[in-house]
């Protein structure tokens, strides 16, 4: 090939090659559902769900700018540690849940749901977990599915593919929420139960308690 051409054509092949990695990356970008929770943050593994929720792997001191800005009013944590050791931002709730997904059933499904739509009466809430892949989401495909109506397949796929977290860390929460009865957490968290079953732990305690 004569060197007039071969410069040109080696430049345009080089181009192409250089091009083709960002070509990747916006094709990623743009494949991420719309209906899927949105990054906000990396370094918080912070996403938006919805105009009033989030979801967030551990926050710190140096995050309470930016749940300012984004005007949190509640803080639900799944931890069996409390926020108040870095959450100092007046006026803002805080509410414990710890959980394991290992060990997860009705109750802390409801009590979580059932916190979430509370909260949302005063302004946006934020939950979170250590690392916001496991606990939080599955709370946040519960929430999609029995208080969105979404389908478990399509809860599942934002849970698993999203880009939270490993997806090995999914396994107890794929486990409880294909055996999940929908239509009866529905009907609990409505009707203020504490759990869909008689015989749950927390319906002998309030049993006994009146």
């Amino acid at each position: 090939m004569p060197k007039a051409r071969f410069f040109p054509a080696l430049c345009l092949t080089l181009l192409a090659a250089f091009s083709v990695p960002q070509a990747l990356a916006d094709e990623t970008a743009q494949a991420r559902p719309v209906q899927w929770a949105q990054p906000i943050a990396t370094q918080y593994n912070l996403y938006q769900m919805s105009p009033t929720l989030y979801r967030s792997a551990l926050p710190d001191s140096a995050a309470q700018p930016l749940l300012e800005k984004l005007q949190i009013t509640t803080v639900i944590n799944f931890l069996p540690d409390a926020d108040s050791s870095w959450l100092k931002t007046p006026g803002v709730a805080q509410v414990q849940l710890p959980y394991r997904t290992n060990h997860v059933d009705d109750t802390d499904v409801l009590a979580a749901l059932r916190a979430i739509q509370t909260a949302q009466a005063q302004g946006p809430v934020l939950m979170h977990c250590k690392h916001g892949s496991d606990r939080t989401g599955l709370m946040a495909a519960m929430y999609r599915v029995v208080v969105q109506d979404w389908s478990k397949e399509d809860a599942l796929k934002e849970m698993t593919q999203g880009g939270f977290g490993e997806n090995s860390h999914h396994k107890d929460g794929e486990s409880y929420m294909m055996k999940a009865d929908i239509p009866q957490l529905r009907a609990a968290l409505s009707s203020g139960a504490c759990s869909t079953s008689p015989f749950a732990s927390c319906v002998v305690k309030n049993w006994l308690k009146s």
